[in-house]
């Protein structure tokens, strides 16, 4: 754990001015098995200090690679310099930052598993697929940790120490069809914590392994989707991508400045009013979110920020500054993965809220469509309109599950998407395995319920 070299540096912030001084530790653990071969088996840490300082409406920045109380200390002074540089040098002046109540957040300590806890429970997972899947023509085994954790101190607001570990297993698998061409799946297991803590019996994830390779083999066998406006049921891993990528991005209140879809939609209805979504602090639907949030960079104390309420856009996501500018209460989205990071406005964990229908329902009550599950990449813009590829899914016919999909692609525009939804599960699925790359990586939960939509579907 970081030793608290900080918090007495209190005395030396500046009157008047809004600071934060953050040390801040960010560790990766990760280790790779190819056909049982240790490919990367590898181990890093990054950690230093950075202070920033708001003073007549501008930021000055500072940071090191150096843990102690001096560069505290420096980066302090630094931060202030620079300050008053930008103030100095850029016109017009805006009001101070409003006052948040004095708070202290304190998660529990952490501990670091050696290396080989890694490499022995990948090396059973791999020993087990080579056994138990024959007609595999590559496999690979990735077990990783990485984790963040921060001392903050500030002028105003929530003090805190938090840390945030998370470990997965990646299992990958291909195969090939009989004219020779590779199908591929992978899945990832895991969530927060630390690796040897979610890791503790691999006998526990052979039933999904075997899952996993009884979708690869059906994927082998499996046809083209038909190209065009499909309905079709997305699953709550796709569901969970919409809302951070199409939705989520576009409702981050700086790229709302920058003249993202959602700057004119507030108030206005953006989906069905089956569909309403929320970039969830700590605790979603009465249980602990994937990745919780209790405070973020700016020691604003973390609350739920809603973004869609029965169809209607009701709110962005913000940081302090933010906030402000547009007449809104910050709820803890100012988020940095470095020391050397500023906070940016980030989700956190985003999800659309489940429904009353059931998912085997859903499926009956489609004649001819598909059930999409997973994907492996996508990409959005802030005009909402995305596109997805598609790694797994099956034929929906006459209400029964048919044959399944090769890999395939959908598309759209999320606001004008989700206003075709009329049906929503009552179950809701996450993602937490990957990372955000705005700007700056940085780990967040994704998740909703099975949707009934029309969708723009690809096909060979």
């Amino acid at each position: 754990m970081l030793q608290d070299l900080i918090s007495a540096k209190k005395a030396l912030f500046e009157p008047g001015a809004h600071t934060e001084l953050r040390m801040q530790r960010n560790r990766k653990r990760n280790v790779m098995l190819l056909a049982g071969d240790i490919v990367e088996n590898n181990r890093s840490d990054i950690a230093g200090v950075s202070a920033r300082v708001y003073r007549g409406g501008r930021y000055g920045f500072s940071s090191m690679a150096e843990c102690s109380a001096e560069a505290a200390e420096r980066v302090l002074r630094a931060a202030a310099e620079n300050a008053a540089f930008m103030n100095a040098h850029a016109p017009g002046r805006k009001p101070a930052l409003p006052s948040l109540p004095a708070g202290r957040v304190v998660c529990e300590a952490i501990h670091d598993p050696a290396q080989r806890v890694y490499t022995d429970f990948a090396r059973a997972l791999d020993n087990y697929i080579a056994e138990h899947c024959p007609k595999l023509v590559s496999r690979r085994i990735y077990a990783t940790e990485d984790s963040m954790e921060k001392l903050l101190v500030v002028s105003d607001g929530t003090d805190a120490h938090t840390v945030l570990p998370r470990s997965y297993v990646y299992v990958y698998m291909t195969a090939e069809t009989d004219a020779g061409t590779p199908v591929e799946l992978y899945h990832a297991f895991g969530g927060e914590r630390t690796f040897d803590l979610n890791f503790t019996d691999p006998a526990a994830y052979f039933q999904d392994i075997d899952r996993l390779y009884e979708r690869l083999m059906q994927k082998r066998e499996g046809v083209y989707a038909d190209a065009g406006l499909r309905t079709v049921i997305l699953g709550g891993e796709l569901t969970g991508i919409l809302s951070h990528e199409a939705v989520g991005h576009t409702v981050e209140a700086d790229l709302v400045l920058g003249g993202s879809v959602a700057g004119r939609c507030l108030g206005k209805p953006v989906a069905s009013e089956l569909v309403s979504l929320t970039d969830f602090a700590h605790t979603a639907f009465g249980k602990r979110c994937p990745l919780p949030v209790f405070v973020d960079d700016e020691g604003t104390l973390a609350r739920d920020a809603k973004i869609i309420e029965n169809g209607i856009l009701t709110g962005y996501m913000h940081s302090r500054e933010s906030a402000q500018r547009f007449g809104m209460e910050p709820c803890g989205n100012a988020r940095a993965w470095l020391f050397s990071d500023e906070p940016l406005i980030r989700m956190r964990n985003t999800a659309i809220h489940p429904g009353k229908d059931k998912l085997e329902d859903m499926i009956a009550s489609v004649d001819e469509g598909y059930y999409l599950i997973s994907t492996n990449n996508g990409q959005a813009d802030t005009t909402g309109e995305f596109m997805f590829g598609i790694t797994m899914g099956y034929e929906i016919k006459n209400g029964k599950l048919g044959r399944a999909l090769l890999d395939t692609t959908i598309s759209g525009v999320a606001f004008e998407m989700l206003k075709t939804v009329d049906m929503v599960s009552d179950q809701v699925e996450w993602e937490s395995s990957g990372f955000c790359g705005k700007k700056q990586p940085m780990p967040v939960g994704l998740g909703g319920p099975a949707l009934r939509c029309k969708v723009m579907i690809g096909g060979r």
